[in-house]
């Protein structure tokens, strides 16, 4: 038996030294290492600006939130936001929390990513924003989304929390909405213990998510913003003077520094796990009773979908308990179908567009399995000799 968990550790004696550093200076709060680590990643990913928080689900949350406090709103509650039946549930907690109306439109079971003729039917006057979600490292179709929302007042945002490093069109995930979501928890492509970030090209909403972040005061913002206009010259002032209705959601200064070290290597984690998933698609593409994600853009590979054809002769249940006998970790599509999440779902205010059979039949018929940053070929043919 070979064993082939979801994940595995990133870190080597770069990232322990890193952690040790931040020990030595004895400044463990949010500092310099927090500051050169979101210049690094907005100069990875093409960005302006990077911001970074204390997890992936708050980046998301932060990222809602700006939007409520432009000078000109970009959001305000009882707005419509179309966003995939399929996510993690803390793409969809921050919408509620923010009294939008949440729209959910199917997914394609395909690429594990919003139908586009199912979005294109979802989309009225009444909609203001489309929270895209890049599933398991699979980009979506930006092209197709942009050429729907042309001419009409409808912005896009992006969750690429499972899909660092991805791209479309040679551009990043993550960058082709006005704000996009990164999460760098153990099982994702970079760990920096918790850990994420926002990203735009827009200085006023990059002000407001430094605002947010911290308190909603004014201390971490340049002496003049797009908040609080010009800050007084007096520190002391400026310490406790509260703008915003704010969070703590700082990183830790070590997971700053880590992310600094991580970032350096995600170009070669991203290009093993690429080669891992040409092996995959190999050995997969024409199997007797699964079916696997159809690549969109680059993917970078977050994990291995494996989804039970209509004929097939096995449950679920069945394929799950011969994998984990198998030594071979396995989980469902993130959430499978949101919707059948009643029990929260009372919270909301939302519609489904639509019906909703791609979603609800992954929910039922999918699951995934890890990729790594290292060489899986034996784990992958492992896998394939166990499921012929």
């Amino acid at each position: 038996m070979i064993n082939f968990p979801l994940a595995s550790s990133t870190w080597d004696d770069k990232e322990l030294s890193a952690i040790q550093r931040v020990v030595d200076s004895n400044m463990f709060t949010m500092g310099q290492s927090v500051k050169d680590y979101e210049k690094d990643f907005a100069r990875f990913f093409g960005s302006k600006y990077a911001v970074m928080v204390s997890s992936g689900s708050t980046a998301n949350l932060l990222m809602i939130a700006a939007l409520f406090f432009t000078k000109v709103a970009k959001l305000k509650r009882g707005d419509e936001v179309i966003v995939p039946a399929v996510s993690w549930s803390t793409t969809y907690f921050p919408l509620q929390q923010y009294g939008l109306k949440v729209k959910f439109v199917d997914i394609d079971k395909e690429t594990l990513n919003i139908d586009l003729k199912k979005l294109e039917a979802a989309i009225t006057n009444e909609t203001k924003a489309i929270l895209t979600v890049n599933l398991l490292g699979n980009p979506n179709d930006f092209d197709a989304i942009n050429a729907l929302i042309k001419g009409k007042d409808i912005f896009v945002l992006e969750d690429n929390c499972e899909s660092m490093g991805a791209t479309f069109n040679g551009k990043q995930a993550g960058t082709h909405g006005i704000m996009g979501t990164f999460s760098s928890f153990f099982s994702h492509h970079i760990a920096t213990m918790e850990g994420g970030c926002v990203v735009t090209d827009d200085e006023e909403l990059y002000h407001i998510l430094l605002c947010i972040r911290a308190h909603g005061w004014t201390r971490n913002l340049p002496e003049f913003n797009h908040v609080s206009g010009q800050k007084s010259s007096d520190p002391f002032e400026e310490s406790f003077k509260f703008v915003l209705p704010g969070y703590n959601v700082r990183p830790l200064e070590m997971s700053g520094a880590i992310g600094i070290e991580q970032l350096k290597k995600l170009p070669g984690f991203i290009n093993v796990r690429r080669k891992n998933a040409i092996l995959f698609k190999q050995l997969f593409s024409d199997h007797e009773y699964i079916d696997i994600q159809q690549e969109t853009g680059e993917s970078s590979w977050f994990g291995f979908a494996l989804i039970l054809k209509e004929n097939a002769k096995v449950t679920r249940a069945e394929l799950v308990k011969k994998l984990v006998e198998a030594g071979v970790e396995c989980r469902p599509i993130v959430t499978g179908n949101f919707l059948k999440n009643e029990e929260v779902l009372k919270f909301f205010d939302y519609t489904v567009s639509g019906e909703i059979t791609d979603a609800e039949y992954i929910d039922k018929n999918g699951l995934f399995v890890g990729n790594h940053q290292v060489d899986l070929s034996k784990e992958i043919r492992y896998l394939h000799d166990l499921l012929r």
